[in-house]
């Protein structure tokens, strides 16, 4: 009898036991999933302003030449700068006397110098002077200059963007600051944190599975073919 209420007692405290793993365990899974809820929300929102951006613009750079989308060209300006042909020794000075002189609000993005050497013209032999180039960029606007060292003239084209192809600058960071170009970090960062926390909700929260894994792998798979295809 006693050993009958010893084992009857033994298997009540394994059951509570298993109980209250099962309980505890239930409860992490659920608190668990209501913080990854409302951490998916709160990321979504940072992300909607230029999540819906980035999607406007990738629309219109896939589909512009296909369907003929007409957002408007830029506006171009062509201007000579009469300079002395001793003043610049570098095409760096050149760069700062250019931003300088047309009160740009960004350093040169790139500066190129092609040397001086022989070419041939016709059929003889002529020494080019040395070429050089320097770019200003920014979202809104692309200046170039062409210099030919020892010339008493700078070649510069200003092309003035409109507001879909600005926009699209913004979207490439072409020539964007830094807090502009970390904004745009944090919201790749939150399309990455959204699709692994979709993800985790979806198996967690909806029992057909078999259905959800069919549709992440095809899309893996479509993802491959296609991409493979492109190249």
């Amino acid at each position: 009898m006693n050993d009958l209420t010893t084992r009857t007692g033994a298997n009540t405290e394994f059951k509570d036991r298993t109980r209250s793993r099962a309980s505890g365990s239930r409860s992490f899974r659920s608190t668990f999933l209501k913080w990854l809820r409302k951490v998916h929300g709160w990321i979504g929102l940072w992300g909607a302003v230029l999540g819906l951006l980035f999607g406007v613009t990738g629309f219109l750079q896939n589909h512009r030449a296909t369907m003929k989308i007409k957002v408007g060209g830029p506006v171009v300006s062509t201007v000579q700068m009469p300079v002395d042909a001793a003043q610049f020794r570098t095409p760096r000075e050149l760069a700062g006397w250019l931003r300088t002189e047309l009160k740009l609000d960004r350093p040169a993005e790139r500066v190129t110098r092609d040397p001086s050497g022989p070419v041939t013209w016709g059929d003889q032999s002529v020494i080019q002077p040395e070429h050089w180039e320097v770019r200003f960029n920014a979202p809104n606007y692309l200046v170039s200059a062409d210099y030919w060292k020892g010339g008493t003239f700078v070649s510069v084209e200003r092309r003035d963007q409109g507001l879909v192809a600005t926009l699209e600058g913004l979207h490439r960071s072409t020539g964007a600051g830094v807090g502009w170009i970390l904004l745009a970090d944090s919201a790749a960062g939150s399309m990455i944190l959204l699709s692994l926390s979709g993800v985790i909700l979806w198996t967690e929260l909806n029992r057909r599975r078999t259905i959800g894994a069919v549709i992440f792998m095809s899309s893996i798979a479509a993802v491959i073919i296609l991409g493979i295809q492109a190249l």
